[in-house]
Order: structure tokens, then sequence, then C-alpha cells
């Protein structure tokens, strides 16, 4: 039997143990559950953030799974957005929105604008109109003006303020929609756009003038009127030169732009008035003007013919009183300058091939470089030619016509002639097939032989020449004369360094102009024989009357002031442009400034000739084998060698001391002076020994150096300004420099 009496103890310790257990496991659970939603709140606070991170105007609040937006959006799309983004990591339930959003702006007021669409049907008026507006009585007025059956009225009208350019917009608005038959026409205030298709070019004309006509001054007008064009095939122009004159047998044109362009190629050929051209559809190339043009031309330059074009075919006639160079030229320079989808056919009307005469080739050197003319073989050789010329003179104006029954080697003597005139300022080349003939003018006193040794290498031995070439000094790089651009810049530089003021508004001179017509007298002692106009120029302000008064007369009294300052004016002008000649702005003082001057231009690249220029010399000849050129320039050096130092000396040359004295400077060559002193020291103090110096010293320097040399100058001027040409040659170059063939020019330094 049990002893209850003994159990009873043992229950306390138990009870408690589990109490304390039960605790202990209630607040572990109560730790983890806070733990688990601290780390729910904060990684949901963490990936709504990374999400949102584009929305710089959001706010990310978290209570407990909740996750709260804020901020303010700028508008209901970018919030709603936000808020997508924002469900899509933590769930739709879990997002509390207080995103705000933004008040939107205050639409703006509408602009009061209108369309008027007119066509056969009636009128349609769309846009925005004053409340004001008697709609009924506009649509009345368009159906009694327009006789429209139907006008469809589309408008909305508001009650805002009415600009100050609406009406007169408005109501010249519908004068176009009535004047238009076929017409969209746009009003906005002060501005009015009419888009129209007219029956003919007649009334488009007649459309736009009575638009012109309409239009009030303070609105503005944008008119693109069209007329149909017909539909031309072929599509054909014809031109005529002929005892009745210039005109155009046929004419068309496929936009305004190529019209014009054909016109006024046919006006400048000689046709008087204004012939018919009409517009149209068919032209078989977008640059049916680019073959039109040189076309007519090429009749024009050759003083008679026609020319057809129908569609991409061009065919050229001359008639028989034509020559054949002109002819030859003309077709050439036609073949050159059609586009690409077009054929020349070119006819000349001979009775037969001996009446087109001999082959010629003819090449002109100018400024602006060279021009070819003539027959060439064929298009490869053509090639070569204008290759070998555009390497010697840079431009090519090329004009030459395949013809492959030239003589055999013409291809050859067309490169010898080009470069024979290398040497030339300008000149002509022509080659025929039994002679070249070089005419021109050079600065350079051998450039006959210079030319003349050119062909003999290129052509050999056995080539027939004639030789025309005049000596100018003024391009003679020895002597180093300006041109005529060089003389202005001259002038305008003095201009700008030491520039000659006046008194305001006045013609008056103000300061001491000394220094400044000083300098310009030292450029026109060079360059007087060049016309130059003295040109004035004034600033903005002021009348444009007075401003070109003023300028004219400070241009008169500079030139004035040169001619007192003894300067010779003789081919000096003086006029005045005003303001409209301006170098800078007029709206600041230095530009204003820039603007108020006188300046030099030059009116003609060529001097006034005094003097009629001496007349080339003909040369005639066959040139030589390469050793005979050589041989002859070998006995030229030893020739000039001897004629510089033996008068010098007094005694007959040493042959031995002459062909040093060709290979050396002629002072080095028979005492120890140096060059630069022998050009600057009397010829007997530089080359002569002591016994003959004393004699020098005595007697005039013209009884010691070649003649023709003024005594008087000889016995007191250095040599080299006594004798500009022969003893800058001979006293500071080497002999043989000055005689050998192709030799280059240099510019010396001033003696």
């Amino acid at each position: 039997m049990a002893n209850p009496k003994r159990s009873a103890p043992r229950r306390g310790p138990v009870v408690l143990a589990s109490l304390v257990a039960l605790a202990a496991a209630g607040g572990l659970s109560l730790w983890g559950a806070t733990a688990a939603a601290d780390f729910v709140e904060q990684r949901a606070a963490r990936d709504v953030s990374a999400v949102l991170a584009d929305y710089d105007w959001i706010t990310v609040g978290t209570d407990g799974l909740q996750v709260q937006l804020g901020g303010v959006a700028p508008d209901e799309v970018q919030r709603f957005r936000a808020r997508a983004r924002a469900e899509s990591v933590v769930g739709a339930g879990r997002v509390i929105d207080d995103i705000q959003v933004a008040a939107a702006a205050a639409l703006a007021t509408p602009d009061f604008e209108i369309e008027l669409l007119r066509n056969d049907e009636g009128i349609s008026i769309i846009g925005l109109v004053p409340a004001s507006l008697d709609r009924k009585a506009l649509v009345d007025r368009l159906k009694r003006q327009t006789g429209a059956a139907q006008v469809s009225d589309l408008m909305e009208s508001a009650d805002y303020p009415v600009p100050e350019a609406w009406e007169d917009a408005f109501a010249f608005g519908l004068r176009a929609a009535e004047l238009a038959r076929r017409a969209k026409v746009s009003v906005a205030a002060g501005q009015v756009s009419v888009r129209a298709i007219t029956d003919s070019p007649r009334e488009k004309v007649a459309l736009e003038a009575a638009l012109a006509r309409a239009r009030p001054a303070t609105v503005t007008l944008t008119a693109d009127i069209t007329a149909p064009r017909p539909v031309i095939a072929p599509f054909t122009l014809r031109f005529v030169k002929d005892a009745a004159g210039p005109r155009f047998d046929a004419c068309a044109a496929d936009t305004e732009a190529a019209r014009d362009r054909i016109l006024d190629a046919g006006r400048a050929a000689g046709v008087a008035g204004d012939p018919p051209c009409p517009l149209g559809l068919g032209a078989p190339s977008p640059r049916w003007a680019d073959a039109a043009v040189p076309a007519i031309r090429a009749v024009e330059s050759m003083g008679a013919g026609s020319v057809t074009i129908s569609d991409t075919q061009v065919a050229l006639f001359a008639p028989a009183e034509v020559e054949s160079a002109r002819f030859d030229e003309a077709a050439g320079r036609l073949e050159a300058a059609l586009p690409p989808a077009f054929d020349l056919t070119a006819q000349h009307e001979q009775p037969d091939a001996a009446a087109k005469g001999p082959a010629e080739f003819v090449a002109v050197v100018d400024h602006g470089g060279v021009s070819l003319r003539g027959r060439i073989t064929d298009d490869r050789m053509r090639e070569a030619v204008e290759s070998i010329a555009r390497a010697r003179f840079g431009h090519v104006d090329s004009a030459l016509r395949s013809d492959d029954s030239v003589p055999g080697g013409w291809t050859l003597r067309a490169i010898a002639a080009i470069e024979a005139m290398g040497g030339l300022e300008r000149g002509t080349a022509t080659v025929t097939p039994d002679l070249v003939r070089v005419s021109g003018v050079s600065g350079s006193q051998t450039a006959s032989d210079m030319v003349a040794a050119r062909l003999a290498q290129r052509l050999g031995p056995g080539a027939r020449y004639e030789l025309a070439i005049r000596y100018d000094q003024r391009m003679d790089p020895l002597l180093g004369l300006p041109s005529g651009v060089e003389c202005v810049d001259r002038l305008n530089a003095a201009m700008r360094e030491s520039e000659i003021g006046f008194e305001p508004n006045k013609s008056l001179i103000a300061g001491d102009p000394g220094p400044t017509l000083a300098r310009l007298a030292e450029t026109m002692t060079l360059c007087a024989d060049f016309r130059i106009e003295v040109g004035g120029h004034t600033d903005s302000q002021g009348s444009a009357g007075f401003n070109a008064e003023l300028s004219r007369s400070r241009a008169q009294a500079v030139l004035t002031a040169m001619k007192e300052a003894g300067i010779d004016t003789a081919n000096l002008t003086a006029k005045g442009y005003g303001e409209s000649r301006p170098v800078a702005e007029n709206d600041t003082d230095a530009g204003r400034e820039a603007n108020r001057r006188i300046e030099f231009t030059l009116l003609s690249d060529e001097p006034v000739m005094t003097r009629a220029p001496s007349p080339a010399a003909l040369v005639k000849g066959v040139t030589d084998s390469a050793e005979a050129v050589a041989a002859r320039a070998r006995a030229a050096a030893q020739a000039a060698a001897t004629a510089a130092i033996g008068p010098a000396l007094g005694v007959p040359t040493d042959p031995a001391l002459a062909l040093a004295a060709a290979t050396e400077p002629a002072a080095l060559a028979v005492a120890p002076v140096a060059p630069a002193h022998a050009g600057t020291l009397p010829a007997a103090a530089a080359v002569l020994p002591d016994r003959l110096a004393i004699l020098a010293a005595t007697g005039p320097a013209a009884a010691l150096l070649p003649p023709p040399v003024d005594p008087a100058a000889a016995a007191t001027l250095p040599a080299a300004a006594a004798l500009v040409e022969a003893a800058t040659e001979t006293a500071t170059l080497p002999a043989a420099g000055a005689v050998q063939l192709n030799r280059p020019q240099p510019r010396p330094e001033t003696p």
C-alpha cells in the first residue's frame, strides 16, 4: 500500500521548473518574432528604395510590414509608375500611397488662327476666332463673293483679347480666299499664308499681282502659287544663229531656275526681247539646263550655226563659213561640258576632208593658267597633255577635240610646245605639222635661247620653229620691280600704319600727313605707271547722300595732297563710296573707325604704256642636236666672260682666265674682293690691278666697261647702278650663270 505522505514534497519543484521553462520559451518567441519583424521591415525598405532610385522626389518609410510612399510627383503618370515599381517588390497590399501630385500649370490662351480651304466643291473654314465675330455674316459674304455652293463653318470661338494685327490679317485672308479658286489660306495675327494652284502661268502671275496689291502694310504674306505644267515629249531646245540673227526656234525648261539660265544664255548670245520658253514635264535629266547653256554658248562662239537638243541627243551644226579651228574649239568645249546622260553629234558643213585644213594645236598661257585648243590624237593623249599642262601652269582650260587623222608624233610636239613656254609670263604656242611657233612676253633677255633649247631637247634635231618673244623689264626678277597688286598692297600698308586723318564730318586733313606722304611717294616712284583708284569710305552715321559726298571729297583731298608732295598722280583717280562698303560692324566705335578709311584699288593689272614697247625680234631656225646645244652654251659662256673681263682689264683675256670667270664670280677671278663689295664698288676698284686702278680713278668708268653708259653717271656711281643689266649680272653672279640656258631667275636683294 502506497504512502501518500512521502510523495507530496516533490511536486513544488516540478511546477516551478515548468513555469520557468514556459517563460523562457515565451521570451525567446517574443525576441525571435521581434527580430524577424525588424529584418522584414529593413529588407522591404532597402528593396523598395533600390527600385525607386531613379525617382529623386520620392520618400520611402516602413511601419512593420507596410511600406509608405511619400513626396510630390511631377504628374500623375510619374506617381503611378513609382507605385507600380514598389508593388512589384513587396506586394500591392503592403504599399501605402501617400504621394502628392504637383498642381498642373495654367493652360496658355490659344492663338486665334483659321484656315480657309477652297476648291470647286465649296469652302471650309477651320480654326479659332474671337467670340465677337459675326460668323453668319462671314458665311454669307463668302457665298456672295465666290459663288460657292457650300461654305462649311467648322470654327470655334473664344472670348479672349483680340491681337492688334488680327483684324487686318483676317480681312486680307478672306480677300485671298476670294481671289484664289483652289487654295489653302492660313491666317494668324499679322501673317497670311497662301498655297494655291492656277490654271495657267498667266493666271499665276495675275493672282500674285492681285495679292500684292491687296496686302496691308501690317501683314506678312507668304505665297506659294503654282501652275500645272504640260508634258513635253520629246523635250526639245533649238538655238539658231544665221543671217537673220540669233533666235530660239524651240525652247523648253523643267524649272524656273533652268528657264532663267537658258534665256540669260540666249540674251548673252544676242537674242532680243523676252522669248517664250514654257515650263513642262518630261525633261530627260534634272541637268537639262547644264546641257542647254553650253550648247547655246557653243553656237555663239562659232558665230553661226545651230544646236538642237532632243531629250538626250545633242546635234551641233556649223556652216561652211565657220573656220575649222573655231568649230573644233566649240565642239570640244561643248563635249567636255555636257552632263553624262547627253550625247553629242557635231557636223561641220564642208565638201571633203581636205577642206578642214591642216591639223593645229594651240596653247595660250596667261596669269589664269593655260588654255588648250585644237586637235589631239585621242582621249588618252588628251589626258596626258592636260596633265602636263596642269603640272606646269596650274589651271587648264581645255577644248581639245579628238582626231585620229593628225600626223605621227603630234602629241610629242604638243608637249614640247607646252614645256617651251615654261619661262614666259604670257604667250602663245601654235603647233602645225611642219612648224612650232612660240610668241609672248618674258622677264628674261635669254628667253628665246631657252625656248629653242627646250624644243631641241624634246623634239631632237630638224624641227622648224619661229620665236617672237619680247623682253619686259617689269617682269625681270633681277630688277625686282613690283607688280600692280604689290603696289596697291604697299600703298594700303602705308595708310594703315600711318593713316591720314580728317576733321569730323569734313574733308580737311587733320595733323601732319608728311610721314604718310613720304611713304606713299617712295612706293609711287616704282608704281606711277599703274592705274590706281583712291577710294574714300565712311561709316553709316549720317545720310547716305552726305556720306557719299564726304567720302569723295576726302579721297580727292588725299589725291591733291599727294600731287602737292611731288608724287606723280597722272594715273590716279579719286572716288567716294560712302557707307556702301563697310569692313566692320557700324554698331561699335571700333567698327565705325575701321569703316572710315582711304583705300587704294588697282584698276588694271597692266601698266599704262607711255611709249610703245620694243617689238619682239623674230627668230627662225631648226633645232640642233643636244651636243650642238651644249657646245653653243659653252661658247656663249666663254664669250660672256671675255666680254665682261677683257674691257675691264684693257688687254685680251686669257682663255684659261675666261673659263675660270665662267665658273666663279668675276671679282674673285681677278682680285681678292668679296662678291658683296664687288656689286657696290666702282668697277675699277673691284677688278683692276694697282696700275690700272690709278687710271680708273682718273678716268670715267665708261672707258673700262661695255657701252652704252653715261660717262658722268659711270664716273660717280657703282657699276651695279651704272649698268643695271650688265653689272648686276657680271659683278655679283657667275658669268656662266648670266648666260646659261634654263638657269633659275633669282630675285636679288636691294643693290
